[in-house]
């Protein structure tokens, strides 16, 4: 089990240094939520400390599906990684204890974890507008709230409980579904691998016709299998363009018509010293010549999914407005808009980075 988690982080972290080019980027804060089943592998109980010394142990007790539930409050860097802290719970009944000895009536009790964990996450652009993977891990702490109670055919109770923590750790894969109604707004599943680190101390009982005695049982090997599915919101999604109006009627005067053509590096909004001199170039032709408006549409290539890459068009068009406004354009002159990929200056297939394409136009009407 030891080995599938570091497979799982491996892969993450392979992800991580040579996959940024297909990062489906989750920008600025986002929480979410999700809930689902757990699978507790067999607990071991190692040891047994009573008044005559520490007796080692292998009974094994196996749980029934439980119920996992936890929420989330994360960042997105916009390039793909996310770093999020999350709080979750898991619960367990028991249902069999192997190697316990005499015949066993009936079983009882649940044993509850709870605690923080910090994430890193990096999601995955496999081309579909419709699913976005992605994979990760994460550390932290748990308290476990340790109820166990067993009676045998000869009439004793073996009665374990109390509360310990430990270290935790988890690798996470999961799958992404947007929810177009809801701009932000995503269906999540999930698979997550929770583990304890060493063992856990707790009190035991043993009561029957001839008296009592007590001990303190020593438990390890805590494995949790997660199935889960939840919701995710980000707060800073570009929404989709609004409808684009009915084209107005020619006016009867010809008027005359500039356009200037700003291109940025790839997967950027900052203006080069170039875009600068033209921006710079647009402002000063606005006022030789009779302008009623100035339009600012951003662009962007085909190299992103397409909702980065209509934010990202917009940012562009943004920070040309803003230096329009720098060089003395009145800012209620100018009206600003992004189409993302959608208006391809040079017609390419999807995932090219095409130079041409990552432009904002300025016309001057």
């Amino acid at each position: 089990m030891r080995s599938t988690l570091m497979a799982a982080t491996l892969l993450a972290s392979t992800a991580l240094f040579h996959g940024a080019a297909q990062a489906q980027p989750v920008s600025g804060l986002y929480i979410g939520a999700a809930g689902g089943a757990n699978f507790l592998q067999e607990e071991r109980i190692k040891s047994i400390r009573g008044p005559r010394g520490t007796t080692p142990s292998n009974v094994r007790a196996g749980f029934q599906t439980g119920v996992v539930a936890l929420g989330s409050l994360g960042y997105g860097f916009g390039n793909g990684v996310r770093v999020e802290l999350e709080g979750n719970y898991r619960t367990n009944r028991p249902d069999s204890f192997r190697n316990a000895g005499r015949g066993i009536a009936s079983i009882g009790g649940r044993e509850q974890k709870y605690g923080p964990m910090v994430n890193i996450l990096f999601d995955l652009d496999v081309g579909s507008p419709y699913v976005f993977p992605y994979i990760g891990a994460g550390a932290g702490y748990s308290w476990v709230a340790h109820r166990l109670r067993v009676a045998n055919t000869l009439g004793a109770l073996n009665t374990q409980g109390g509360t310990d923590s430990s270290f935790a750790y988890q690798a996470i894969a999961g799958l992404s579904f947007p929810v177009p109604p809801v701009v932000g707004l995503s269906l999540t599943a999930e698979y997550r691998y929770y583990a304890l680190t060493g063992e856990r101390g707790f009190g035991r009982t043993i009561s029957g016709p001839g008296g009592s005695a007590s001990s303190q049982v020593r438990t390890a090997e805590n494995y949790n299998h997660s199935l889960l599915v939840g919701l995710r919101y980000a707060f800073d999604v570009a929404p989709p363009p609004a409808p684009e109006a009915a084209p107005a009627p020619t006016a009867a005067v010809q008027q005359v018509t500039r356009t200037y053509l700003v291109f940025f590096d790839w997967d950027r909004a900052g203006l080069t010293d170039r875009a600068r001199q033209i921006v710079a170039e647009a402002a000063n032709a606005s006022t030789r010549v009779q302008v009623t408006r100035i339009e600012v549409a951003g662009h962007a290539d085909r190299s992103g999914p397409d909702r980065y890459n209509l934010a990202l068009s917009i940012r562009r068009a943004r920070a040309v407005a803003d230096e329009l406004v720098r060089q003395g354009v009145p800012r209620a002159s100018i009206t600003t808009e992004g189409f993302g990929e959608r208006r391809p200056l040079v017609k390419t297939a999807d995932g090219v980075r095409e130079p041409h394409n990552r432009r904002v136009e300025i016309v001057l009407r």
